[in-house]
């Protein structure tokens, strides 16, 4: 088995508010060297400071949002805890400037949408608008489909190139993890589509299940006509939502 590429530095050189809950950060600097092309959609890790009384460095994963030469955008939502706080990735980017250096893993691949598909039904919530928005602008412009995109507020609509034929439905839930059943609810609006569907999907972990209870389980959609994940789970740190994953997937 091939060795994971060491980690690369890469430095801060702007950061900016897309909407009112996200921020981009934009990467570059000596890390950048060589990097593969098209990256776009994949992912990274970001290698954080320990946790106080840990050794181990706080691995997070983020989407690539774009590339260009010799930098990279990867966007962060801001999203409060109960308690008022932030995890450690959101602290560290709200405090990154222009020079600031972190360590990054990857790229790791993407997971895009095939092109010859006769409908795409397409389901996220913030965390995974970046690799929605990048699947949906690679579509094919004639391209037909309805994504559902669940945001913490109307402000935080974003541009997407999308193809004509494919409606963006906006949803808003202020406290993100807390309706599970507001994707899949909005996906039953849809008419089941003819043709060859594809459905990709990915959010927090109970709204994961209630949609592949719908696209697997009622519509009987397998792995080549379906991508479906769960980017984090509410109330769980990244380390304990894998294990969380995992048995689930063990279970399914």
């Amino acid at each position: 088995m091939a060795s994971r590429p060491a980690p690369r530095t890469m430095t801060v050189t702007a950061t900016r508010k897309v909407t009112p809950s996200m921020l981009r950060v934009t990467l570059g600097g000596e890390g950048m060297a060589d990097y593969p092309e098209g990256q776009q959609g994949g992912y990274v890790k970001l290698r954080l400071d320990p946790l106080p009384g840990k050794d181990k460095p706080v691995v997070r994963t983020y989407t690539i949002r774009a590339q260009r030469d010799g930098e990279i955008d990867v966007d962060f939502v801001l999203h409060e805890t109960p308690d008022g706080s932030h995890g450690p990735a959101t602290d560290w980017a709200l405090a990154a400037g222009p020079g600031t250096v972190i360590d990054l893993g990857g790229p790791g691949p993407a997971k895009p949408l095939p092109e010859d598909r006769d409908f795409y039904l397409i389901a996220g919530d913030m965390t995974a608008l970046p690799a929605i928005s990048v699947n949906l602008e690679a579509l094919p412009r004639d391209a037909k489909g309805v994504a559902l995109l669940e945001v913490q507020d109307e402000a935080d609509r974003q541009d997407i190139d999308a193809p004509e034929g494919v409606e963006i439905r906006w949803l808003v839930s202020p406290q993100p993890g807390t309706r599970p059943d507001l994707l899949a609810d909005a996906l039953r609006e849809v008419p089941w589509p003819q043709g060859e569907v594809y459905a990709w999907a990915a959010c927090e972990f109970s709204s994961m299940k209630q949609l592949r209870a719908y696209l697997r389980g009622e519509h009987g959609l397998g792995p080549d006509s379906l991508y479906i994940s769960s980017y984090w789970k509410s109330g769980l740190t990244e380390e304990d939502h894998k294990i969380a994953k995992r048995e689930d997937a063990e279970a399914a």
